[in-house]
């Protein structure tokens, strides 16, 4: 990145630990496209450098974010509905804007959210590409969209279907109805709720060190796994599996993990290589 984010904060922990922080709390931290430049190269960045073993993204204020900032629709974004050609366009901007989502869920660690308040419209779309959710007990989540006259449609209809009950779902995208927190935990959709912000965001860093603690590659490999395992038959995810671990087996990283656990200590692992794009070499 070029310049310091204007909607968010992002700091590093010794133990590989990124925490990416909402800090535009006086717009109920409000998405509207500098919000998805900013988050797009962030993540591209920590996905490309390999140091971060985890991710954690909290939030500030009251809200953990209203999701797409309204004015954004009479403005920035000019959605054509006069002529096919406008309309064609509408489903590039989409699939531009589904591909900052879907970089959380593909980047090459995990990413924990923190949710306190609201969780609303774009916003759940944001943290259902998470592969861990905590929240507040004051939390809910709203497919706000509905309620605007729109079908949600940069991952919530997608993803979330994958983590609770169908008619949930349903029932959340055709009313605009609020699924408080205490419901979300027993849905699956969130994994503890907490008394308050503060707690939720001590536990979801605790869980990021926890995650940052395992061999890098080993935690890659888990995550390829899983996500690959929700979309594709018991039978090709065992296939899967079998060429991945063929591909990233370390008996010196087994070694070192037993030997860790038997003597207390942190294990010492190699980090993930950095990337670095095709059109960048040469």
């Amino acid at each position: 990145m070029n310049t310091t984010p204007t909607c968010f904060a992002l700091s590093h922990t010794p133990e590989g630990v990124a925490h990416l922080m909402l800090n535009r709390p006086e717009a109920m931290n409000t998405m509207h496209p500098t919000f998805w430049r900013e988050l797009d190269e962030v993540l591209t960045k920590l996905h490309t450098e390999g140091t971060a073993r985890a991710l954690v993204i909290s939030s500030t204020g009251k809200h953990f974010s209203a999701g797409m900032a309204l004015e954004t629709f009479s403005g920035a974004i000019a959605m054509d509905d006069q002529s096919p050609e406008g309309r064609a366009a509408i489903f590039d901007l989409l699939t531009d804007m589904q591909a900052t989502f879907t970089k959380i869920e593909n980047l090459r660690f995990p990413v924990i959210c923190a949710i306190q308040g609201g969780c609303i419209g774009g916003a759940v779309d944001m943290v259902t590409a998470a592969c861990i959710r905590y929240a507040t007990a004051d939390a809910f989540f709203c497919i706000q969209e509905i309620n605007i006259g729109m079908v949600a449609d940069v991952g919530t209809l997608q993803r979330l279907p994958k983590l609770i009950p169908f008619a949930v779902v349903k029932e959340m995208a055709y009313t605009g109805r609020r699924l408080p927190a205490a419901r979300a935990l027993a849905y699956g959709l969130v994994n503890e709720v907490f008394d308050t912000p503060e707690a939720m965001l001590a536990a979801a860093l605790q869980c990021a060190k926890e995650i940052a603690s395992k061999p890098p590659i080993a935690i890659w490999g888990t995550k390829q796994a899983v996500t690959y395992a929700r979309d594709h038959s018991v039978e090709d995810s065992l296939r899967q599996m079998g060429w991945l671990q063929g591909a990233i087996w370390s008996n010196a990283h087994v070694r070192e993990s037993i030997g860790a656990m038997k003597e207390k200590r942190a294990g010492s692992f190699t980090p993930l290589s950095a990337l670095q794009p095709f059109k960048a070499l040469g």
